[in-house]
């Protein structure tokens, strides 16, 4: 391979195939930059070479595919340190041009400033860039050393359908409509779940696949409509039991890519610690900048926002940002304030603290004695700045729980060679939906409830904690999963909290609860999310730079112009009827 060739080459002849990466004639010496997926090596072409040859050398360009054999001479004083092959050259004998190329619509290099949309139209083309294919190569590790773990555990490696019924519970399901029963459509999965499920009943009690999944949801940049991700069940196991196989897999995973060495076990943290000390599920743990409570401190404040808001029995919570109040400016903090907006914050208040005395919009409605108390309560010094939120607590957490991790990246707080995992654990069973006035599952209805809450189901079902566990690396949620249910009557009863009558869950899940009559074990299982994992390993800036050939934000193709209009003729051969089209391109 062209990336392989190093000073131990020296006097072999070896035979090069590869893409023309770049190309310089000087004056009857021709030099070649030839590429393949290992690297770049140089290409020397001497003037003595014969003259059909030395000719065809010349008329190299950019990405023509050819073939080559040569002898590996040192550069001598002429090493190249930016590149790993740099200490040797080859002199090339024979030539074969395989294929010629056209000029590229953009430059086959990392720092390739093109248009995401036009390298995603010539997606193959993007794909040579070294960059991508290490990325690409990366994720084949993964895969590998997730098999190779993973069978070495006791697991077996079973495939799970593809075409399966719609249970509409959360994101939208991509339909497909059957030829065979007019009028009914399978449903690509959004999980493995109830199959996996089902496998333990069979008492295949390891399982794992790397499967595809699908999902109709609104797309960002960390979002694609279909995915990937290793997917897992254990019978016979407690919540400890499958972290422990899922440290080992990392451990293994994080070692075999980056050569890194990963310490077990991975620290643990209750839900209701992560928001209060951090405002969400999945704090960046490499720095601190905790958030701080102040409703105590503000509930009798002049300031009208903070006391009419603790007076309502909502929140006031802020951050410290040491060093801020020079570092940044208000065009900054107004920044901020965009950012808290979002997750539905009304506003942000801040101060700067100075020596004595507070600058800022809101630092007259505060007296000495008051300033002091936040400053110690917040750990802040002369030269910080404090923000704050007032709001109701789900307003509040996800608001400064965010900006802190967005300030984490700005301030340099976060640090991108470390990696640093925390389990979160215990999460609330139900969630409530104040508009629709009834319960959702936080994670799915299948997860069981932590055993010392059993009861609390018939009294307190929104005070019920899970046997839920999610895997957060550097504030990104790469896996989560549950002990499952495995007691027709528990599963019956989650089922009415959610709001499904007896017919309802009978017609959507009515194989499971049969299965859950037949002696079904204790069982657990988790799913990582592939693409977030090796985006993560990788440092990628999206999803879409660790998958071969990803969609846009609005889930098109545009490389193969998917989707697209079919023929009449396929619609009637399945009972459809477009009644409905649309003219926009398929832009992201």
């Amino acid at each position: 391979m062209c990336g392989e060739l190093n000073e131990t080459h020296i006097g072999n002849t070896v035979t090069l195939v590869g893409w023309v990466a770049s190309h310089r004639d000087l004056g009857g010496m021709v030099f070649v930059d030839l590429r393949d997926r290992a690297g770049i090596c140089q290409l020397r072409f001497d003037p003595d070479l014969d003259a059909e040859t030395l000719t065809r050398a010349g008329q190299l360009r950019s990405e023509w595919c050819v073939g080559v054999i040569g002898e590996v001479v040192s550069r001598g004083e002429n090493v190249n340190q930016d590149r790993s092959t740099g200490a040797v050259e080859v002199v090339i004998h024979t030539l074969e041009v395989f294929s010629e190329a056209q000029t590229p619509p953009f430059a086959i290099r990392d720092d390739c400033d093109a248009n995401e949309n036009l390298r995603l139209e010539y997606r193959y083309l993007d794909l040579r860039r070294p960059m991508l294919q290490r990325s690409l190569l990366t994720r084949s590790k993964v895969n590998s050393l997730t098999r190779n773990y993973l069978t070495s555990q006791g697991f077996g490696e079973f495939e799970t359908p593809v075409l399966t019924r719609s249970t509409p519970e959360g994101a939208r399901d991509y339909l497909v409509p059957s030829r065979v029963h007019p009028g009914k459509f399978f449903a690509l999965p959004q999980s493995p779940q109830i199959f996996k499920q089902l496998l333990m009943v069979s008492g295949f009690d390891r399982y794992f696949q790397i499967v595809k999944c699908f999902r109709d949801e609104d797309l960002r940049a960390d979002r694609q409509p279909e995915f990937t991700q290793i997917d897992m069940e254990l019978s016979f196991v407690t919540a400890d039991d499958v972290m422990k196989v899922c440290e080992g897999l990392l451990k293994t995973i994080f070692e075999g890519t980056l050569d890194i060495e990963v310490q077990l076990p991975f620290e643990r943290m209750a839900y209701a610690d992560a928001m209060r000390r951090f405002g969400v599920d999945n704090p960046d743990l490499r720095f601190g900048m905790e958030i701080c409570n102040v409703s105590e401190l503000v509930k009798e404040s002049a300031f009208k926002v903070f006391s009419a808001t603790v007076q309502a029995g909502n929140t006031v919570r802020g951050l410290c940002l040491e060093g801020g109040a020079e570092r940044f400016s208000r065009k900054d903090i107004n920044g901020f304030e965009d950012t808290v907006k979002v997750y539905g914050a009304k506003g942000l208040a801040w101060v700067k603290v100075g020596a004595g005395e507070w600058s800022g919009s809101i630092a007259k409605f505060f007296d000495d004695e008051a300033r002091q108390a936040i400053e110690s309560a917040m750990g802040a010094s002369p030269g910080d700045l404090l923000v704050f939120v007032a709001d109701r607590e789900s307003v509040v957490n996800p608001a400064l729980g965010n900006l802190r991790k967005q300030l984490g990246k700005e301030m340099g707080l976060a640090d991108p060679a470390t990696f640093r995992f925390c389990w979160i654990t215990e999460f609330p069973m139900f969630e409530a939906d104040e508009e629709e006035g009834r319960l959702y599952a936080m994670h799915h209805p299948f997860t069981s409830p932590l055993p010392e809450d059993f009861d609390k189901l018939h009294t307190e079902p929104l005070s019920v904690r899970a046997q839920a566990y999610d895997l957060v690396l550097n504030g990104n949620e790469i896996g989560g999963g549950s002990i499952r249910i495995h007691r027709q009557d528990v599963q019956h009863k989650v089922f009415e909290l959610l709001g499904l009558s007896e017919e309802e869950a009978q017609e959507k899940f009515g194989f499971l609860l049969k299965a859950l009559t037949y002696g079904t074990p204790p069982h657990g299982g988790i799913a990582f999310g592939v693409d977030r994992l090796v985006m993560l390993l990788t440092g990628a800036a999206s999803l879409r730079d660790v998958i071969a050939f990803p969609k846009t934000t609005r889930a098109a193709d545009l490389m193969s112009e998917a989707p697209s209009v079919v023929d009449g003729t396929q619609l009637d051969e399945l009972s459809l009827k477009v009644t409905r089209t649309t003219t926009e391109d398929a832009v992201s």
